[in-house]
């Protein structure tokens, strides 16, 4: 028994050594965080970007319901307001963007209620797709959203699901353009849908399917999932999302009007799972292009190696073939450690490549995560692994949500994330009263503490100065 347990302990011991190594990570550079959201609660989802026209302007939005921050001044301090939809209960599924006016938008989901979890469209009531716009690079948002695709309360009716708001800052004719693409979900399958504006977002096309593949049956499991996208500097708009263990990818060269087939660019392993502390931590993938509009990047992560991988790929041919997966995180392969939550930016003046996700390399019961900023200054063939944050916290307990946000400009980087709290220190042993349980409660003072829910952060990083 005593040799068993000694080769145990030696094991553990020797499987330490590259973890704790590997979590000795720099610090990003003038890093800095910003807690949103005072108290803790229900905040998730978040997105950021920063107007291209004035860069001093970012806008971060999470929900729930629907909150917009902005900060005048690159992030270094910042204004929170709740701009919810008052007529309907919920909202969320939040992303923005600043389009070349230097307006900024929000655009998210609302609904009174999902009804049964089994697609979301079985008892669905009235939801739909809007938009808020900001005149003033998100100081102040318009009273009435606009609807991009709105469902009414009536039998069978779809559920509109996790859209994503692009924005075309190109020099093409098409410039102006915004698009929103997300998942339709009805009673019998789920489609992948798309809708452009031409007029600074106040009205919005017919949404467009764009997921069916020629001579292939509908895939009518609910797979489509994760819209995201990117337009070239010559207009060339691209979309990907995940489709069972596919990265489905398409592209529209006049401005929306017209798309081309869809098809699987990257086939992953699973990109949606189950890990500890989180009953889910989907991959979807994000899209991004180099500011000379040559070189195509995709993120996601899955667990080809054993556990839970940021990953990276390339394409110099508009799409058509894509390079061998490039590992972001940069722990020893097959280790244990989880990466997550990955999101990705790349900036549109010095090109460098930026992806933000969760890592738990220093937790050895891989239960606890920091932030971590990777960064590319070589097209994407390699990272450089920095930490965002140095605090642990643990996921879990309450609903994470499905992605984090990141965005780039002129070398300074802004992520948004959500973090647990901590639970308060233990209560002073010499002062036992202060574990009594309160009359009528099993819960002692101690646990009623505890925080609830979750807080939003925003990161800066500043590489402009450094490097």
């Amino acid at each position: 028994m005593f040799f068993r347990m000694h080769c145990a302990v030696t094991a553990a011991a020797l499987f330490l050594i590259p973890l704790l190594a590997a979590q000795d990570l720099p610090k990003a550079p003038d890093a800095h965080t910003f807690q949103l959201t005072p108290e803790p609660g229900y905040f998730t989802e978040p997105g950021v970007a920063v107007n291209p026209n004035n860069p001093q302007q970012v806008v971060a939005v999470f929900q729930d319901n629907v909150h917009a921050a902005w900060s005048q001044d690159a992030g270094r301090s910042w204004n929170v307001e709740d701009i919810a939809a008052k007529n309907y209960r919920i909202s969320g599924d939040v992303s923005t963007t600043f389009d070349n006016q230097g307006h900024a938008f929000v655009c998210y989901i609302a609904f009174d209620k999902l009804g049964t979890f089994n697609y979301w469209a079985h008892g669905a009531t009235r939801n739909g797709i809007f938009i808020k716009r900001s005149l003033d690079g998100g100081k102040t948002w318009e009273a009435e959203h606009i609807a991009v695709a709105e469902q009414p309360s009536q039998p069978g009716i779809p559920f509109e699901d996790k859209p994503y708001i692009i924005a075309d800052n190109s020099k093409s004719k098409y410039a102006g353009n915004l698009y929103i693409g997300w998942t339709r979900w009805r009673i019998a399958d789920s489609l992948m849908v798309i809708s452009r504006s031409t007029d600074d977002g106040k009205t919005w096309s017919q949404p467009l399917e764009i997921d069916a593949q020629p001579g292939l049956p509908r895939d009518d499991n609910g797979a489509a999932e994760g819209f995201a996208g990117v337009v070239a500097p010559n207009g060339t708009l691209y979309a990907i999302w995940s489709q069972g263990d596919d990265i489905m990818l398409i592209s529209s060269r006049d401005g929306g009007n017209t798309f081309s087939h869809a098809r699987a660019a990257i086939h992953t392993a699973p990109i949606m799972f189950a890990i500890q502390t989180l009953e889910r931590a989907n991959g979807f993938p994000q899209i991004a292009i180099d500011p000379k509009g040559k070189r195509l990047y995709i993120t996601w992560s899955d667990y080809r190696n054993g556990d839970l991988d940021v990953f990276l790929a390339t394409s110099d041919d508009g799409g058509k073939r894509w390079s061998d997966p490039v590992r972001v995180n940069t722990d020893p392969v097959h280790n244990g450690a989880e990466q997550f939550f990955q999101w990705l930016a790349v900036d549109p003046v010095d090109g460098s490549v930026n992806v933000l996700f969760y890592d738990r390399r220093g937790d050895p019961e891989n239960r606890k995560q920091i932030v971590v900023l990777a960064r590319s200054t070589d097209g994407g063939h390699s990272f450089k692994n920095y930490a965002w944050t140095d605090k642990a916290f643990e996921a879990g307990g309450v609903f994470f949500g499905d992605y984090t946000g990141l965005a780039a400009y002129g070398g300074r980087v802004y992520g948004v994330w959500m973090e647990k709290p901590a639970p308060p220190p233990p209560a002073d042993p010499i002062k036992p009263q202060a574990k009594a349980p309160d009359k009528g409660s099993d819960k002692t003072q101690e646990e009623k503490a505890q925080p609830k829910g979750t807080a939003v952060k925003v990161g800066t990083a500043d590489f402009s100065k450094n490097f």
